[in-house]
C-alpha cells in the first residue's frame, strides 16, 4: 500500500467536527502524559523496592547463616530438643526444622525480583558458610509450601508452630525457604517471609492501584474536558448555522457575543456583515421600488397625451408602447414581491409539503419516495416554487410524477410532466424574465425565474431537460446545512 493510499485512508477517517479533533488530541496528549509518568513513577518505585529487597535479603541471609552454624555446631542429640523449644515459643524469624531429604517444592513465577533476593541470599550464604554446603534458595506459594517432609503442607501444622508467623490473613505473600545440606542426609530448612515490600508474582507492569488511579483521573478529565469544549464550541456551532442560514434569511436577529475571544470577535464580525447587507439589500429594494412607482406617473401622462393626436396608428402604436413598459413594471414589482419572502427557516416535511401542493390535483400526479429527511429552509417560498412547476407540469403535461430522494447531504427534487418538452433552442432562454413558450396563456413570462431565484436563495440549483421517454424533466438540488 503506497504512502498516498495510506494518507487517504488517514484522512477519510479522521474526525470531521472541532469537538471531536480536540477531545481526541486531549484524549492523546492525557494518556501519553500519563503513561509516561506512570513509566517513570514504575521505575522510580521499582527501584527503591530493589534497594530495600537487597537490604532485607543480606540481613535475612545473615541470620540465616548464624542459624545454619548455630545448628552445624550443635551436637545432633540436642537439636531436636531445640527445634522444638523454637516451635513452642513460636514467633521466631524462621520455621526451622531438620530434614533426611531436600524438600521439593512448587517455586513461585520467575520475576526479576525473585532472582534479585534468590541470588543475593545465595552470594552471602556462600561467602560466611563453607563452599561445599549445598544451598538452595527459592519462594513458595503459603497454600502449597512443603514442610517437614514432601507429603505435610505448611496448613497442615499446628498454628502454633509457625502459622501465625508465616501466614498474613488477605494477602498471603510468597514465603522464602532456604535449604542447606549441614551434612549427607541431613538438610537444614528455614522458612520465613521477606519484610515489606513484599514479593508478588503479578508482573513488573503498573501496579493495580496506580493503574485504577491512571485510568479514573482520565475519565473525569476527559469528561470535564467535553464540558468545557462543548460549551466552548456552542458560539462556533451557533456561528456555523447563522451562517448557513444567512444566504437564505438575510433578516435572522444579530448572534449574542459569547464565548472564548476569537469567538465573541468572529460573531462581532459577522454580526457587522450581516447589517451592512440588510443595509444594501433595503437600499435596493427601496430604490428599486421607488423608481418603479415613479415609473407609473409617466406612463399614465403619456397615455393622456397619447389621447391628444389625431392619428390613430400612432394612437394605437402609442398605447402597446406603454402596455408593454407597464406589463414589464408590474413584472418587476412582481418579480420582488414573489422572491423576497420574509420569513423565518424551519425545518420543512418536504413530503407532507408536496402532498398540500398537490391536493387539488388528486388525480394528475404521483409521489415517489417514501421518507426524506426534513430540510431547513423558508416553507412558503419553497411551496410557492413547488406549486409553479407542477401547476405548469399539469397544466401543459395534464399528469406529474414527484420524485423526492436525499443523496449524500442533498435534497433532490425531480418534477416530470407527459408534455411535449420545450424545444432544445429555447432550454438556454427559459429562465430569463418575459420569455413566453406559449403566448395565449395569460402572465407575464416570470414565474420559472421566480422559481429559479427561490432556489439559488437556498444556495441549490435548478435544471430544465426533454426526458428520454418525453415530457419536460425538472431537477432541484438543495444542498442541506453542515450541520443538519
Amino acid at each position: 500500500m503506497s504512502l498516498n493510499s495510506v494518507l487517504g485512508h488517514c484522512r477519510r477517517w479522521a474526525p470531521k467536527s472541532l469537538l471531536t479533533r480536540m477531545l481526541l488530541i486531549f484524549f492523546l496528549s492525557v494518556v501519553l502524559a500519563q503513561g509516561i509518568s506512570s513509566i517513570i513513577w514504575v521505575k522510580l518505585l521499582t527501584q527503591q523496592e530493589n534497594q530495600v529487597l537487597i537490604s532485607n535479603a543480606n540481613h535475612i541471609a545473615n541470620s540465616a547463616a548464624s542459624t545454619a552454624n548455630y545448628f552445624k555446631n550443635l551436637p545432633a542429640k540436642f537439636r531436636h530438643i531445640v527445634l522444638d523449644q523454637l516451635r513452642n515459643m513460636g514467633g521466631s524469624r524462621f520455621f526451622v526444622s531438620l530434614n533426611s531429604e531436600k524438600i521439593l517444592l512448587n517455586p513461585i513465577a520467575e520475576s526479576q525480583q525473585k532472582a534479585l533476593v534468590t541470588h543475593t541470599i545465595q552470594d552471602v550464604l556462600k561467602q560466611q558458610l563453607s563452599p561445599n554446603i549445598a544451598i538452595h534458595v527459592d519462594f513458595s506459594h503459603p497454600q502449597e509450601l512443603k514442610v517437614l517432609n514432601n507429603n505435610t503442607l505448611l496448613t497442615d501444622l499446628p498454628p502454633s508452630w509457625a502459622s501465625y508467623s508465616l501466614l498474613i490473613d488477605n494477602l498471603n505473600p510468597p514465603i522464602l525457604v532456604l535449604q542447606l545440606e549441614l551434612a549427607e542426609g541431613e538438610w537444614l530448612y528455614l522458612a520465613a517471609l521477606m519484610p515489606p515490600p513484599y514479593i508478588l508474582d503479578d508482573d513488573d507492569g503498573i501496579p493495580s492501584p496506580q493503574l485504577t488511579t491512571v485510568i479514573l483521573s482520565t475519565i473525569f478529565l476527559l469528561l470535564f474536558s467535553y464540558c468545557f469544549f462543548q460549551w466552548q464550541a456552542k458560539p462556533l456551532k451557533r456561528l456555523a448555522v447563522a451562517a448557513s442560514d444567512m444566504s437564505i434569511d438575510l433578516d435572522q436577529p444579530p448572534l449574542k457575543e459569547q464565548g472564548a475571544l476569537e469567538i465573541v470577535t468572529a460573531t462581532r464580525a459577522f454580526n457587522h456583515m450581516q447589517q451592512k447587507m440588510q443595509r444594501y439589500i433595503a437600499d435596493r429594494e427601496s430604490l428599486f421600488g421607488s423608481i418603479s412607482h415613479d415609473l407609473k406617473t409617466p406612463i399614465t401622462r403619456l397615455r393622456l397625451r397619447a389621447e391628444l393626436l389625431d392619428d390613430d396608428t400612432v394612437i394605437d402604436k402609442f398605447n402597446d408602447d406603454l402596455d408593454e413598459l407597464e406589463i414589464m413594471v408590474k413584472g418587476a414589482l412582481q418579480t420582488v414581491k414573489d422572491t423576497d419572502i420574509h420569513e423565518n427557516i424551519t425545518a420543512i416535511d418536504v413530503r407532507k409539503l408536496v402532498h398540500k401542493v398537490c391536493e387539488i390535483y388528486p388525480q394528475h400526479h404521483r409521489i415517489i419516495g417514501h421518507y426524506v429527511a426534513p430540510y431547513r429552509g423558508k416553507p412558503l417560498a419553497l411551496q410557492r416554487c413547488l406549486s409553479n412547476l407542477i401547476d405548469n407540469g399539469i397544466k401543459y403535461g395534464e399528469r406529474v410524477v414527484i420524485t423526492l430522494m436525499d443523496i449524500n447531504n442533498d435534497l433532490h427534487i425531480t418534477i416530470q410532466d407527459q408534455g411535449p418538452g420545450i424545444p432544445e433552442q429555447d432550454l438556454p432562454r427559459i429562465f430569463d424574465p418575459y420569455v413566453r413558450l406559449h403566448s395565449q396563456e395569460p402572465g407575464f413570462g416570470l414565474g420559472l425565474g421566480i422559481v429559479r431565484n427561490i432556489v439559488h436563495a437556498h444556495c441549490g440549483d435548478i435544471t430544465l431537460s426533454n426526458a428520454t421517454d418525453g415530457g419536460l424533466l425538472v431537477k432541484i438540488v438543495l444542498p442541506r446545512s453542515p450541520l443538519e
